[in-house]
């Protein structure tokens, strides 16, 4: 049966029985009270000719007959006297070895074997933690001897009462000190924390002393309690007993009031000195606490002028605590007998918030045996039920299994049998035709893919040869500039290509050429040939990238070489002559620091890119020849002095340099009359750029002709293809690939 949110929380003190029904709250810092019961006992169970036993006894059995118990939870106390409390700052420690801490200091506090006692500890809020380790930290560490636990649960038991839980009363009224009188720990400063509250619960033979800032817990008994302001009247004034507890309760109402205050004055001061050395060693143990104040709970407080006498005595505010803050519930807390003894009330109260789990102690000294066999017993019933529900299971899987066995026969499944194979035998063929069809599909994709391809390499080399008449040097059209050592031209002999599998082999050949082509030490220049201003933002590039630190090129691509020569060699305003004016124009722009270049296809036709967009990049020199003296037939210069070292016009270039070694042995190359990959009759031929412009302009003369001074040079870059705005294909493994 599923238990009732509700806890009983019972206080068996030597005068009465204390008992009120609680239930947790929606209400932060509330909880709800439903019922309570107090039974008085005929005589204090400290009197001489008192039966504390049956006295107990009775009692229970009158609250059983009175209240309904079936389903709750049950806290109860025993007086502090019966356990031991302590309290102890852990040394810096790892968290996960604080349990084995706290047991070596169970052995050493506890002046008992560990066997003969029931014992239980809690970490206390505060302490810092971090990385693993712990420092600062506090334990609450409380133990009761095996027997006293047996004699205290002995009566309960008897009466029919299953108790869940078993606390210290000190412990009880510290949970209610801090529910209901303490701000949240949590909201607490550590390094600042609120005044000290002191709870002074009297009761019959004994005071429970508790004192809190909501984070650090000190407790005490004092030996002193209710019966020795009756012990005092019995002496003074010569009375029984129960005569004289009559007159204590009444005293401001006595015939003699004079006489029974006087008569009680001794133990006044004996109440007021013990509470001041208990507050003194405190503050002594702990010299930053301070006292706030100090609220007097249990019926014996009621005595009159003892608050004020306690007040002046000590120079500290007291006041009774007669009023619950956080409990709800009018129909108890507007009951006459509960308002008359509400100062009885506060252990049963805090035994009540252990019980609904809002308590800041909630450690439970009952035997661990009994919570063990509870535990079996309530599992029981449902262990039962799961048998029964696992045999009913078995007899019904039987039954079913012994009725299908008994009406099989092979005779009439035999054409089932057959359906089945052929169904197998057609689903097979079926899953044969869809992978047919999946390889079929797969080889259709892979073929629309390479005729993709073939199309964009098509593309790709119209783009790479229209890139590099882009950045070929030239002059306005239409402008017409008679001497060709002054046109802006260069004049292409030769244009071939060749695949490398890795591209990092030809660059490491042509490594030296290429520092040569881009010197660590050159500077950008402005028009005018002066180095660029500081800050000047296209020098800025320049300034940052060397020649020196760049790795090279990396994975498959082709080698394209450019062999051509140049007439812009004449020493004028410009000296940019020979390799200068290779590297300024043609191995600047292939670089990509002079104009962007067309693309013909793809997300960026029609657009403009980098050079670098088209796989083109590391322009280099690799041959450079010196300038020679070239006279071209029916050109006449003003002013033109014939050389010894002529050529015949039209002459061919320089013989340079090759490629370098490095492509396998087959790989495709390109010469006179071989297309790029995929170029077709686009190819270009020598002569093709920047050709065919000499003699134009009223250049004809006769005789030798006109000398010009002719450089001549081979020169390579790397092109990747791709196309640009779309992602890089995949390394293709050979040049058989680009065919």
């Amino acid at each position: 049966m599923a238990r009732s949110p509700y806890v009983w929380g019972i206080d068996i003190g030597k005068c009465a029985l204390k008992a009120i029904r609680c239930r947790d709250s929606a209400e932060p810092g509330k909880i709800i009270a439903d019922a309570f019961d107090y039974v008085e006992y005929p005589m204090i169970v400290s009197q001489p000719e008192a039966d504390p036993v049956e006295l107990v006894r009775a009692a229970l059995q009158e609250f059983v007959g009175r209240n309904k118990l079936q389903g709750d939870r049950v806290a109860v106390s025993v007086p502090g006297q019966s356990g031991l409390s302590k309290f102890i700052k852990l040394p810096p420690i790892e968290a996960k070895k604080i349990p084995d801490i706290v047991r070596y200091e169970a052995r050493q506090q506890i002046p008992f074997p560990l066997e003969q006692v029931e014992w239980d500890w809690q970490r206390l809020v505060g302490g810092l933690e971090e990385g693993g380790f712990v420092l600062d930290a506090e334990v609450a560490l409380f133990a009761m001897k095996k027997e006293q636990v047996a004699k205290a649960l002995v009566p309960l038991t008897e009466a029919g009462i299953e108790v869940d839980i078993l606390q210290l009363s000190p412990m009880a009224l510290l949970n209610m000190l801090a529910f209901d009188q303490m701000p949240d720990p949590t909201t607490i400063d550590p390094l600042d924390p609120p005044p000290s509250v002191v709870l002074v619960s009297m009761g019959v033979d004994a005071t429970d002393l508790v004192i809190t800032n909501g984070l650090r817990i000190w407790q005490r008994s004092m030996p002193i309690g209710g019966n020795n302001f009756t012990k005092a009247l019995v002496q003074g004034l010569k009375l029984t007993f129960a005569k004289a507890e009559q007159l204590k309760r009444n005293a401001a109402r006595a015939d003699n009031a004079k006489d029974v205050f006087n008569a009680m004055k001794p133990v006044f001061n004996e109440f007021a000195s013990e509470l001041q050395r208990s507050l003194n060693y405190f503050t002594g143990a702990d010299r930053s606490a301070r006292i706030g104040k100090i609220l007097l709970l249990g019926n014996a407080s009621k005595l009159k002028g003892l608050a004020d006498f306690v007040g002046k005595q000590l120079n500290v505010e007291v006041q009774r605590f007669d009023t619950y803050r956080g409990l709800d519930g009018a129909s108890v807390t507007s009951a006459p007998t509960f308002k008359d003894n509400r100062l009885g009330f506060g252990t049963a109260y805090g035994l009540a918030l252990q019980g609904v789990q809002t308590a800041a102690i909630n450690t439970n000294l009952l035997p661990g045996e009994i919570v063990r066999e509870r535990l079996i017993e309530s599992k029981k019933p449902w262990a039962v039920g799961a048998m029964i529900g696992l045999l009913g299971a078995s007899a019904l899987s039987f039954l079913g299994t012994f009725y299908a066995w008994s009406g099989y026969s092979p005779v009439s499944y035999a054409g089932a049998f057959q359906q089945a194979d052929s169904a197998k035998s057609s689903s097979s063929k079926a899953l044969s035709a869809v992978e047919e069809s999946k390889q079929k599909q797969a080889a259709a994709v892979t073929q629309q893919q390479y005729l993709v391809r073939l199309a964009d390499r098509r593309f790709q080399s119209i783009d790479m040869l229209r890139a590099v008449e882009t950045l070929l040097p030239q002059d306005d059209p239409g402008k017409l500039i008679p001497n060709p050592a002054d046109r802006n031209e260069i004049h292409v002999d030769g244009f071939d290509c060749q695949w490398y599998p890795d591209l990092a082999v030809w660059f490491e050949k042509v490594k030296p050429q290429w520092l040569e082509t881009f010197p660590a030490e050159e500077v950008d220049e402005d028009e005018e040939g002066n180095p660029a201003a500081e800050g000047d933002a296209a020098a800025a590039p320049a300034a940052k990238w060397s020649a020196a630190t760049d790795t090279g090129p990396k994975g498959p691509g082709w080698v394209v070489q450019i062999k051509g020569h140049h007439y812009h060699n004449e020493d004028r305003s410009k000296p940019r002559v020979g390799i200068q004016f290779v590297r300024e124009t043609l191995a600047n722009g292939l670089l990509g620091r002079l104009d962007d270049v067309p693309v013909t296809a793809g997300p960026l036709a029609g657009k403009l890119v980098p050079p670098a967009e088209l796989g083109i990049g590391y322009p280099v020199i690799v041959s450079s020849s010196p300038i020679s003296i070239e006279r071209i037939v029916g050109l006449t210069l003003p002013g033109a002095e014939g050389a010894a070292d002529t050529k015949a016009a039209g002459g061919g270039a320089a013989s340079g340099a090759g490629f370098p070694p490095g492509g396998p042995a087959g790989t495709p190359s390109m010469g006179p009359g071989r297309g790029l990959p995929g170029m077709g009759s686009a190819m270009m031929q020598p002569g093709m750029m920047n050709a065919g412009m000499m003699g134009s302009g009223g250049m004809g003369g006769a005789g030798e002709g006109a000398p010009l001074r002719r450089y001549d040079f081979i020169l390579h870059f790397t092109w990747q293809p791709v196309v640009p705005g779309t992602p890089k294909p995949a390394a293709e493994g050979d040049g058989t690939a680009g065919n």
